[in-house]
């Protein structure tokens, strides 16, 4: 639980966006303390993915404001957000099966020697340390990524992000397609980033999922925040209640949100 009155790490307040006669967001604000894990959810066309493509400069906003650690900012690419501690990890981990895991790691930012050959030893060294910091173990560090399991794939997806040493993480639906035993491993590591500070936000249909390891949870139906919960607060069934009928509820800010937790 953070403290009353800590700046958010990222929020975003009031934003819009919309794709020809299509508003897929309306007016949506979120917040994310640091070291804290959100849940985002909603239905298919809830807006979740545009939402987190708009932080972190994937999509341009029509309106509204994104701040980081209190400071606006205009993310014109996800190299912008990249910059500020802000990775996104997507789907389809957007890996190249044909490298390994140290190359997949680091790719298009290999170590150099005389800044002109690849530091082999370099980067494969780094890339076990990475995994090591998030407590992963694999075969080998040369072994090609195409070899590897969806749940090894994704841990090799968050070690990427984790090598720019961020301060948000987003992972869009995790585990959708994991084994039971991935999925475990992988909430494991979710849990390894917060206790090293890590803030993360997960777009998941899977609510089981966040309530195992998020603290609050957010619902957007047809690109409106509906409603927000402390996971300690609430049930499964009063979050599926808010994705299937929910209204706009009055959003909470940071500070007020904070003292509503301290008091219940």
């Amino acid at each position: 639980m953070t403290t009353a009155g800590t700046t958010p790490i990222i929020e975003m307040r009031d934003i819009n966006k919309s794709f020809g006669a299509v508003q897929a967001l309306k007016n949506v604000s979120l917040h994310l303390m640091p070291g804290e894990i959100l849940g985002l959810v909603g239905d298919n066309s809830a807006g979740k993915s545009t939402l987190m493509k708009v932080m972190t400069g994937a999509y341009l906003r029509d309106a509204g404001e994104v701040l980081v650690g209190g400071q606006q900012t205009h993310f014109r690419s996800p190299q912008d957000s990249r910059a500020l501690g802000v990775e996104m990890i997507y789907q389809d981990f957007a890996l190249c099966g044909n490298m390994d895991i140290g190359q997949n790691i680091f790719l298009g930012r290999w170590p150099r020697r005389m800044g002109l050959f690849v530091d082999r030893e370099k980067m494969y060294a780094n890339a076990g340390e990475v995994l090591r910091r998030l407590k992963v173990d694999v075969n080998s560090v040369y072994q090609k990524v195409e070899s590897l399991s969806g749940g090894r794939q994704q841990s090799v997806a968050i070690a990427r992000a984790i090598s720019f040493n961020p301060k948000v993480v987003v992972l869009d639906e995790p585990t959708a397609n994991l084994s039971v035993m991935a999925t475990e491993r992988l909430l494991e590591t979710m849990a390894e980033l917060k206790r090293q500070g890590v803030a993360q936000i997960i777009i998941s249909h899977r609510l089981t999922d966040i309530f195992e390891v998020g603290d609050r949870i957010m619902v957007l139906k047809r690109g409106q925040n509906v409603g927000e919960r402390y996971i300690r607060n609430t049930s499964e069934k009063e979050v599926l209640e808010l994705i299937v009928s929910g209204t706009p509820e009055t959003r909470l800010s940071a500070d007020e949100a904070e003292g509503r937790e301290a008091v219940s």
